[in-house]
């Protein structure tokens, strides 16, 4: 699977570019990266490692391996603490996105890690949230079903776990698909 896309000279786009993944052992790390190497202009994305590279945390931060020195730079001089940095094109080809999408009708369901979110097309309300093992778990399903997406807060905001990292991943993306007419 490949995140990037570039064009070619004939304005094509290519996805050709080797990849290379930033490991880390806490939740917290990965999402600074995330935030310090998108404020320094890298084109970065949050995925899931490998099963094989996992370690502590199930967050990584993939970008073209070309950029990888660069990036570094930007990562040390924001005091993020990286475990490894893995250069390797099959093993980082294996990465999977984090959000996924599922049309179950009148409700769409998106899934981030383990979390999902199921809307009402129509409506918009929260009709379920399920998933992860977190302990904030039922305080998180208790407190968006029965909401709509616009009258609901951030789940970042409510959560303290990767499980409402997650969640918000889900929750943004369902907005997004809402707002631009999947809905409709």
């Amino acid at each position: 699977m490949r995140l990037f896309k570039r064009k070619d000279k004939t304005g094509e786009t290519s996805t050709d570019e080797a990849l290379g993944l930033f490991l880390f052992d806490e939740v917290p790390d990965a999402l600074a990266a995330e935030q310090a190497l998108k404020a320094a202009g890298y084109q970065v994305s949050l995925v899931s490692p490998p099963p094989e590279l996992r370690a502590g945390c199930d967050l990584a931060v993939v970008l073209p391996r070309v950029e990888q020195v660069g990036a570094q730079r930007v990562l040390a001089d924001s005091d993020v603490h990286v475990r490894d940095w893995v250069d390797d094109t099959e093993r980082s080809s294996a990465v999977t996105d984090l959000v996924t999408t599922v049309d179950l009708g009148d409700w769409l369901m998106v899934r981030a890690g383990n979390m999902k979110i199921v809307v009402d097309k129509k409506t918009t309300e929260i009709v379920n949230t399920s998933g992860g093992g977190c302990p904030d778990i039922p305080y998180l399903n208790l407190h968006y079903v029965g909401k709509r997406l616009a009258d609901a807060q951030r789940p970042k905001n409510v959560g303290f776990t990767l499980c409402g990292l997650m969640l918000d991943r889900a929750y943004l993306e369902a907005c997004a698909l809402l707002d631009n007419g999947a809905g409709s």
